[in-house]
């Protein structure tokens, strides 16, 4: 029955990995300003780069449109060069920016040529150009078309699932995708959004600094032990620039009653400048190269106000900084920039620098403010890591030894993907469908978040109260609880950002609004009214919570009360119920609580201090003596039964703690300090077991004292809160709905697009196709002049309708013409295909001709030797008329076909031919595999015992077999004599003269060696048998 079990468990499991590994692809998307680098886990998979459409492991962010057509990487890059103001890139930064916001218009001085107007919310939205097609001199006219920044990242999101879909070859849903760590709330909230749109399960918004140091530590986490090692990554990117110093260091974590050692990484402090990246430099260097071109005097235009010239510019301006990264000197140079006119200059380095040098002085500063909040020197940083493209330049490498104070700078990551590999490490993790080691990732809160609330006291103004719930440089993920003991009435409180004083004064405009959102909470003051009467109020519990992502979130709020304890009265066996209850219910709070625990008492006792007082205070001194006694006597009684109780049941739990805790002190030699305040305070349950037994009855007395009474019961009020957001206002689920419509819209389109053009490839590849055949000489041969003029004729009018095709026709309307043609020339290409593959089906057919005659006659020559044979009658009588009716077939039909002129429909076919192999070979395949399984018959001899020296009795067989008994019985015989003894045997009557001469006949048959080969096993076991029969036949016992 178990082993059943196991089998169906086995099956099920089988099943279920068989049906769901298709869908088990996860993947990462390392989102820059200028490119993207997108990775994939699939089954036998570990960690990819996905490759682009033009194989390149890295895809511009830029979608544009052209045509009424999206287009995306190298394509849409073409597309801005020619008509800038219709593509659109660098994208990253306007998300959560409302449209006067100073990045909006550091934006806009960047990219003039785009038109930006506000959303419902006051967001960005791009108006589209949607007359650029007459000209590209032409002044824009913007249409009504309009698309917010969330919905074009989306749609960039979109083509990078399509393209690990197809790199998967599987459908993938699941994506970890990175940002920037100074990204505030309103940022990654529009991120999540831009991920919504584009159909994708967000399992994690990453730092793209994190993703890049756990990226490094997975493949060295062998060089990790408990003393913490810290590195400095220096990222500079496309428009930002990001100083992160982390740790990493193995840590013990509990997973139920399991312990555990782990790697982790902790981010420990975190510099950055959002406006210090290689967009700037390449801006600058554009300008540049304008302003030489203007300077040769070629054309009086001014190449500043074509907009297509500068873009020109611009994609040259990216290509020489990058060469100038590993040269002093480079010419650049672009073919009919303006008028007609060419351009070239050579340029250097340090004409590069020069006009830079205000931004290289801001490389320092990053450094500075990471070692501050980390509060840490370079002494105590391991290694400086280099990463994003910006750090090629020999002059910012210069700056940052400079600033560290490091002569070698760590080059051994990739710059470009590491991000993107460590977030699919990442994703993995996260997913359901995988077991990966772990590596804990403590990511650090940038920005402090504070809670306000108005509190006012008899007599007293209102006050405004401020509480930090998460501060600075605060890990997460992570759950905090804040309590408001004093409200019993219906109340609001904001949730805001907290002191940024240490931030620029530019990064803190980039804030829209420093006001998150505000909380109204009804149905204090009836909660409040329903419990006070019989119960004591602990105060309201507002539960938070910031998410892998780094998103806040108000999981739930509630009213807490406590009951007071049940009545003394009660029968000791009602009492123990109520304590079980009571302990279930009066649950203590989640951890991440605001206050730490010496608050919440001090808390507590400001809230309800005042009502036990007065309660002790009417109570005289004889009473408290007698209640003492009380109590301890029924304390006595009580734990006499839970003793007795638990030595019945927990036995067993008892043997395996004590197991566990002989594992513990293996492993851990010191205990944190949470495990033995557990232990202090499990004794103390117990009616004090751990009291030493010197102290005696004077230790038992004060332990009866002290003992704390039952636990109140819990009640919890649940409170709805109504959210107001403050910093930027999310779209309405309709128009959420909307947007994703609008987006698998442009999907379908473009998939339709796809296919169109599928279409139309197929037909004209195969009209060309055609026409060439229809000359070549073996088509020629196998087909009439007029059937070829006809053939002609109608591939001729396929390819005049493709020409005039255009974007009005229908993919069905190309499957229709190429259907056409295909059933016109399918005679005449099957003609072809049967003289040209039917030599070789002849010879085919030959061989396996000759094979079966040489198996017939070995089995022919086989059967008339032996009398015991493998082979009936009928079957070597099949095997002669198949071989002679194929002969016959095959004379016959090479005779018709030599008659039939190559222009007819030939008579001789293929297949023909292959059926007849396939029947000579599936005969030949049942006859060889019945001779492999055949075991020929024993010949009977009978048997005769004789005497051998050293009293040994042997008994002769028919066959002239020995048996000894000392030897014991033959394999798979049964032992028919006791051994040491001899027992009479009745011997069987001499065998005839005829018996004799038959049995030294069938003594001398040959044997096949592949019967005694493949028959070994099935031998024995026959011999088994008729020996035991022989046994009982001749052998009494």
């Amino acid at each position: 029955m178990r082993q059943s079990t196991k089998i169906l468990a086995a099956l099920l499991l089988l099943g279920y990995l068989w049906t769901s590994a298709e869908g088990m692809a996860v993947m990462s998307v390392d989102l820059g300003n200028e490119f993207m680098k997108i990775a994939i886990v699939k089954p036998g998979v570990p960690m990819e780069i996905v490759l682009n459409k033009e194989s390149r492991r890295k895809t511009p962010v830029v979608v544009a449109f052209r045509n009424n057509e999206r287009e995306f990487g190298d394509q849409a890059m073409n597309t801005a060069v020619r008509y800038p103001a219709n593509a659109f890139l660098y994208l990253k930064d306007l998300l959560g920016k409302k449209v006067d916001n100073p990045v909006v218009k550091h934006y806009q001085q960047r990219f003039p040529y785009h038109n930006i107007v506000p959303s419902d919310t006051g967001t960005v939205m791009f108006q589209i150009d949607e007359v650029h097609l007459r000209s590209p001199h032409s002044k824009p006219s913007f249409g009504n078309t309009k698309y917010s920044v969330e919905e074009l990242l989306g749609m960039v999101l979109q083509e990078a699932k399509h393209l690990a879909e197809g790199f998967a070859e599987q459908p993938i849903s699941d994506v970890v995708i990175t940002v920037p760590p100074f990204f505030n709330q309103a940022e990654r909230r529009a991120m999540n959004l831009a991920a919504e749109y584009a159909g994708l399960k967000l399992l994690q918004l990453m730092n793209d600094n994190s993703a890049v140091a756990l990226n490094y530590g997975v493949f060295r986490r062998k060089e990790f032990n408990g003393t913490a090692q810290h590195y400095m990554f220096f990222d500079m990117g496309a428009t930002s620039t990001i100083v992160t110093i982390v740790g990493y260091q193995l840590v013990k974590t509990k997973e139920g009653s399991y312990t555990e050692t782990n790697p982790q990484v902790t981010v420990k402090g975190v510099g950055f400048d959002r406006d210090l990246g290689g967009l700037e430099f390449q801006l600058r260097f554009r300008d540049h190269l304008a302003r030489l071109f203007n300077g040769q005097k070629k054309t009086s235009s001014d190449v500043f106000q074509d907009k297509r010239a500068m873009g020109k510019l611009f994609k040259e301006a990216g290509r020489v900084k990058n060469v100038l990264s590993a040269n002093t000197d480079h010419f650049a140079q672009v073919e009919s920039l303006l008028d007609d006119q060419d351009f070239k200059a050579k340029v250097t380095r340090e004409e590069l620098e020069e006009m830079s040098q205000d931004m290289l002085d801001r490389v320092a500063k990053p450094i500075e403010d990471a070692l501050k909040v980390s509060q840490m020197t370079m002494g105590e940083i391991k290694e400086v890591i280099l990463m994003g493209g910006g750090t090629r330049m020999p002059k910012v490498q210069e700056l940052i030894s400079k600033a560290t104070g490091r002569q070698e700078l760590g080059k051994s990551i990739n710059t470009d993907e590491a991000a993107a590999l460590g977030a699919v490490y990442q994703a993995a993790f996260l997913s359901k469908g995988y077991r990966v080691k772990k590596f804990l990732v403590k990511d650090a809160n940038l920005y402090p978040i504070q809670v306000e609330f108005e509190r006012q006291k008899e007599g007293e103004a209102v006050k405004t109260i401020k509480r930090t719930l998460f501060g600075r440089m605060n890990p997460y993920p992570q759950k905090k609880v804040m309590t408001f003991n004093k409200h019993t009435e219906d109340f609001n409180f904001r949730v805001n950002y907290g002191d940024l004083s240490y931030l620029d004064e530019v990064d803190v405009k980039n804030f829209d609004s420093l006001n998150l959102t505000k909380v109204t909470l009804k149905g204090v003051k009836a909660a409040h009214e329903k419990h006070s009467k019989d119960a004591e109020s602990k105060g309201v519990k507002a539960h938070f919570r910031m998410d892998e992502s780094g998103i806040l979130t108000l999981d739930r709020v509630e009213s807490v009360y406590e009951k007071a304890p049940p009545p003394e009265e009660e029968s000791t066996l009602a009492k123990l119920g109520n304590t079980i209850s009571n302990f279930f219910s009066g649950k203590s709070e989640e951890e991440g609580n605001v206050e730490d625990s010496k608050e919440k008492d001090d808390k507590g006792k400001e809230n309800g201090g005042e009502k036990s007082t007065d309660s002790k205070d009417d109570t005289s001194e004889q009473d408290k003596k007698e209640k003492k006694q009380s109590d301890k006597a029924k304390e006595e009684e009580k734990e006499k039964k839970e003793e007795k109780t638990e030595n019945k049941k927990d036995t067993k739990a008892q043997k395996e703690e004590v197991k566990n805790e002989k594992k513990e002190e293996k492993t851990d030699q010191k205990k944190d300090e949470t495990p033995k305040e557990g232990k202090a305070d499990k004794g103390e349950q117990k009616g004090n077991e751990t009291t030493d037994k010197k102290d005696g009855d004077a230790a038992k007395n004060e332990t009866a004292e002290e003992k704390k009474p039952p636990k109140p019961v819990t009640i919890k009020e649940e409170i709805t809160p109504e959210s107001e957001i403050l910093d930027l206002l999310p779209p309405s689920e309709d128009a959420v709905k909307a947007s994703i419509k609008v987006l698998e819209k442009l999907k379908q389109k473009d998939e339709d697009k796809i296919k169109l053009q599928q279409a139309h490839n197929a037909l004209e590849s195969f009209i060309f196709d055609a026409q060439d055949k229809l000359y070549q000489e073996p088509y020629e041969q196998a087909s009439t002049e007029e059937e070829r003029s006809m053939l002609r004729e109608k591939l001729t009018a396929a390819s005049d309708w493709l020409d005039e095709s255009d974007v009005t026709n229908t993919i069905q309307e190309f499957k229709d013409q190429l259907k056409t043609l295909k059933d016109a020339t399918y005679a005449l290409y099957e003609r072809v295909r049967e003289h040209s593959e039917r030599p070789k089906a002849l010879e085919a057919l030959k061989d396996m001709l000759n094979y079966t005659d040489m198996f017939y006659k070995g089995v022919k020559n086989l059967t008339e030797s032996l009398d015991d044979q493998p082979y009936t009658e009928v079957e070597v009588t099949t095997l002669e008329k198949l071989i002679n009716e194929t002969k016959s077939w095959q004379k016959t039909n090479i005779k018709a076909q030599k008659d039939t002129p190559l222009t007819d429909k030939p008579v001789l076919l293929v297949e023909d031919i292959a059926v007849k192999i396939r029947a000579l070979d599936r005969e030949v395949k049942y006859l060889m595999n019945k001779a492999k399984t055949f075991v020929p018959k024993k010949p009977v001899k009978p048997k005769n015992e004789t005497e051998t020296p050293g009293n040994e009795t042997k008994i002769e067989t028919p066959n002239n077999e020995t048996k000894s008994e000392e030897e014991g019985p033959a394999e798979g015989q049964a032992d028919s004599t006791t051994p040491g003894t001899e027992e009479p045997v009745e011997q069987p009557p001499p065998p005839t003269e005829e018996e004799n001469k038959n049995n030294e006949e069938k003594s001398e048959l040959p044997e096949s060696e592949e019967t005694d080969k493949t028959g070994k096993e099935d031998k024995s076991s026959e011999s088994k048998e008729t020996d035991s029969k022989k046994d009982d036949e001749h052998i009494e016992l």
